[in-house]
């Protein structure tokens, strides 16, 4: 373990110590990719984003089926093509596909950026609910990324219910 990690481990090492004299430990564990899966408001946001890029999707996906038959059609061709119309041709291909390369990396910024934006929306309001359920439960400690966590800690289906319920 390194860094940090190991700090966190000591911390809930100390503080499991320190309760087992008083009260048991009590610690919960949250499955944050199952919640972004998952929940209702993630559903929502991925459905919200397909609306979204679906159109330029299948714009690109049209123009990546255009260039591909273009570039078979130059390649059958080729053979009975004088050289100054095959090298033209080549060229309007090259242009196509810079064109097309573009496109698809500004669709991928889009789509990225867009992504994030939800997504941060569906965490903030999972913080929340995991702070709630923390400050009602009583919790000492609620991780989100762990190696492995037992089926008796693992808090995630009562988050995602709570978000489900618009908590």
């Amino acid at each position: 373990m390194g860094g940090w990690k190991s700090l966190v481990f000591a911390a809930a090492l100390a503080a499991a110590g320190a309760g087992a004299q008083a009260q048991e430990l009590k610690i919960g564990y949250v499955n944050s990719e199952r919640v972004l899966r998952e929940a209702t408001p993630a559903k929502a946001a991925q459905s919200k984003l397909e609306a979204e890029f679906g159109k330029r999707e299948k714009e690109l996906a049209d123009m990546a089926t255009r260039l591909k038959a273009a570039s078979d059609k130059l390649e059958k061709d080729a053979p009975t093509l004088s050289e100054a119309e095959r090298t033209r041709r080549q060229r309007d291909l090259v242009e196509q596909d810079r064109d097309f390369q573009r496109r698809r990396r500004e669709f991928q910024e889009d789509l990225n950026q867009r992504k994030n934006e939800e997504l941060a929306s569906v965490v903030e309001r999972a913080n929340k609910v995991i702070k709630q359920i923390f400050d009602q439960e009583k919790y000492d400690l609620i991780l989100q990324e762990v190696v492995f966590a037992g089926p008796r800690v693992d808090i995630t289906k009562k988050v995602i219910d709570a978000l489900n319920a618009g908590k």
